[in-house]
């Protein structure tokens, strides 16, 4: 009968300790690995997860003066009133008390900004965008009706105002806060609309100042 020697032997020994440590530290650090058929595989659906359209890493790229904030606001109108500062690119929520929720906004380029009191008499969550013939007139590539949605230029949410064909309502461009570049439209990132679309109330009174005119409370 073939004889294996003694070295031989001792050779395939360590080989066969070496191998199993080598197999008891794999599966210590992965169990998984002693089934393979139970791994789950990563699908491209999963890899290419939808990012959200409003983080609160969008809102912290405005500047520290457009963020959302509680400030000291002197006015008479009844809480629950929309005051618009056009000037200064800022929308206040009147709490009451003097005191007001402060907002950065983008307003109406030159030639489109307006001033007035109107009414909020609608309002929508992911609203569908149907520009008004005016825009058209001036930008006839613009689609004819856009259903809401994350791509949609109204954003996350609308106010619409009585008599007009202006919303106050979000927006996929942080960069345009402070900016003068709508049709006349008041925009948000879409954080702060949704929070001012929870606060307001249908019939709230919106007061448009001047784009001439500065708030007294930044006096």
């Amino acid at each position: 009968m073939f004889q294996i020697s003694t070295k031989l032997r001792t050779s395939l020994g360590l080989a066969a300790l070496a191998g199993a440590m080598l197999f008891s530290t794999s599966a210590a650090a992965n169990p998984l690995s002693l089934f393979p058929f139970a791994q789950p595989q990563a699908q491209p659906s999963q890899v290419m997860s939808y990012a959200p359209v409003e983080t609160e890493e969008v809102t912290s790229e405005l500047p520290s003066r457009f963020k959302r904030q509680v400030v000291n606001y002197a006015t008479n109108e009844a809480p629950g009133t929309i005051i618009v500062d056009t000037a200064n690119t800022y929308l206040y929520f009147v709490l009451g008390n003097g005191r007001a929720v402060r907002y950065g906004i983008g307003v109406g380029r030159e030639g489109f900004t307006w001033a007035g009191v109107k009414h909020v008499e609608k309002k929508a969550e992911w609203p569908d965008w149907t520009p008004p013939a005016e825009m058209l007139e001036r930008q006839p590539y613009l689609p004819r009706f856009m259903a809401g949605g994350p791509g949609n230029p109204l954003g996350a949410r609308a106010m619409y105002l009585s008599g007009s064909v202006y919303r106050i309502h979000g927006t996929n461009a942080p960069q345009t806060i402070g900016q003068r570049v709508s049709s006349g439209c008041i925009r948000m990132v879409n954080a702060d609309v949704e929070d001012l679309y929870s606060r307001v109330k249908l019939g709230a009174k919106v007061i448009v100042l001047p784009a001439t005119a500065r708030s007294a409370a930044l006096r």
